[in-house]
């Protein structure tokens, strides 16, 4: 079970935090990617991390303004977001995948097997 958190309203240029926390499996063994989808669009992989493979990955459309960081002893996956643009207003998910999928189901999601329930940012000009 994945439950994301942290989505709000925010203006633009300004940050959010978003956590996802994990349950039911064994953390350490899969990659937690963050994906948004917005309304009429097509769901875009964002960033993952893996521990085990002891790597993380970002999309080239969130790189330098994205982190994403783990806290393995609380089973919790974080995104801090930085300079937030309108452009980025969505409905953002977390999910696990098998660690040696985590990079690969950014754009092959189906590979992400557990998704978390979504939470909205919005972010105003």
């Amino acid at each position: 079970q994945l439950q994301a958190s942290g989505g709000g309203l925010v203006q633009a240029g300004g940050s959010l935090r978003l956590s996802c926390a994990a349950s039911g499996f064994a953390f350490d063994d899969y990659a937690i990617g963050w994906f948004r989808q917005a309304p009429g669009k097509k769901r875009e992989g964002l960033a993952c991390i893996s521990s085990s493979y002891g790597i993380t990955y970002y999309a080239d459309s969130v790189k330098g303004r994205f982190t994403i960081s783990s806290d393995n002893a609380k089973n919790t996956v974080y995104l801090q977001m930085n300079s937030l643009k309108p452009d980025d207003t969505s409905v953002y998910y977390c999910a696990a995948a098998a660690a040696s999928d985590g990079v690969a189901g950014l754009v092959q999601t189906w590979l992400y097997t557990y998704w978390g329930q979504g939470t909205q940012v919005t972010v105003s000009s």
